[in-house]
Parts: structure tokens; sequence; C-alpha cells
């Protein structure tokens, strides 16, 4: 069975990974760094993943996310697949779309690699 393989990161701090898809959360979805209150949490905490999975589209962003990995998956060439998840600072949408996006696949039986490339980084103050 393939492998996929889900990166999240944030574009403040380097170029997007490679991937064959990538999902771009920068201008479409709410920043909970806006949220004092939540802006030195990261996706780790229940309080950033309950206001991302709530904000509207995201539930079908995430339908759509494991269409597309599941088509990908049953391709005539089909192997391991790569997705990197952005946000601008990658310790709140990209981390808690990635993890609910990883979930989603290991609950129908798909191989899942997690990978947080800038959760552990400090705060981008914009």
């Amino acid at each position: 069975m393939s492998l996929v393989t889900i990166t999240s990161f944030g574009y403040l701090h380097a170029p997007p990974p490679p991937a064959h898809l990538t999902l771009d959360l920068r201008a479409h979805f709410r920043d909970p760094h806006v949220q004092p209150v939540l802006r030195e949490l990261t996706a780790v905490d229940r309080a950033v993943r309950d206001v991302v999975l709530a904000t509207p589209g995201v539930a079908d962003l995430l339908d759509a996310a494991v269409g597309l990995v599941n088509a990908y998956l049953l391709g005539p060439g089909a192997g391991d697949l790569t997705i990197a998840v952005g946000c601008a600072g990658g310790r709140h949408r990209a981390p808690a779309v990635a993890m609910a996006v990883a979930r989603a696949l290991r609950g129908h039986g798909t191989p899942v690699d997690l990978r947080h490339r800038d959760l552990h980084r400090p705060v981008v103050h914009r």
C-alpha cells in the first residue's frame, strides 16, 4: 500500500516543500493568530484545532483533500504521495488541517507519515 506523507509548513519561514498536492490556506481561511489568546498556542492545543476546524469551508476542504488523495492513489501510476499544507507561520491552520487530513486517511486504512516543518518555530509577528 502507498504511503501518504503530509507536511505542514509556514510560507513565511521558507519555500513550500516539494509535493504532489499543495494546499495554501493563507488567503481563504481565518487565521487564529489574530486572536491574542491563541497567538502563542499551536495546533497541538485543542483550542486552536477547534477554531480552525470550525472555520467555514474547512470541512469541505478536508473532504476534497481526502478525495484527491484517494484519486491519486487509485491512478495507474499509484505510488507514494506527498501533500504539503501551508499557512503564514505554520503553527495554526496548516498543522490543524494536516492533522485532520491524516486522521481521516488513517481512518480509511491509508498509511500516513505526518510532519510539521515549522510548528516549533516562534510566532511570526506581522
